[in-house]
């Protein structure tokens, strides 16, 4: 699962993968570029004024080697102008709010048997994708003696 949340209006952004390597992340990446695209042009927009006009996004990412081959990132930058990827320092998971997301997640759906995958995903496309999780915001994130307070 890869996803992302939106600073400004708490929007979550989720897709479930197969497999978590650097073509499935530009992959994604290519679905969320798509997707804001969209967006503009409903707002009356045209799609070719985006990557000049349209808002700039700053993606946060953690460390993981997908994340950072350079044929990637140099087709991300060449694809998608209008996104600006940023990586937060090397083990610190308590600074990536996602992190409130996926616990919140993993504690809903704790000690529950499902029947199959698809089951699974179901609810979380329910919990993540349809707004129905509801994020403990304020929750402290521990990680090796170090806490960040995310109000």
């Amino acid at each position: 699962m890869i996803g992302g949340e939106s600073h400004s209006d708490k929007k979550r952004f989720v897709e479930f993968l197969d497999k978590s390597n650097a073509e499935n992340f530009y992959q994604f990446l290519k679905l969320f570029y798509q997707e804001l695209i969209a967006e503009w042009v409903a707002a009356g927009n045209e799609a070719d004024e985006f990557a000049e006009k349209g808002a700039k996004i700053v993606i946060i990412l953690d460390n993981a080697s997908f994340h950072k081959k350079a044929e990637y990132l140099q087709k991300i930058a060449a694809e998608m102008p209008n996104i600006h990827l940023e990586f937060l320092p090397k083990y610190s998971p308590d600074y990536n709010l996602i992190e409130l997301v996926w616990h919140s997640a993993k504690e809903f759906i704790a000690n529950r048997l499902f029947k199959s995958i698809e089951e699974l995903e179901y609810l979380l496309h329910q919990l993540l994708n349809q707004g129905e999780l509801i994020i403990k915001w304020g929750r402290k994130l521990k990680n090796k003696g170090n806490a960040l307070i995310t109000v």
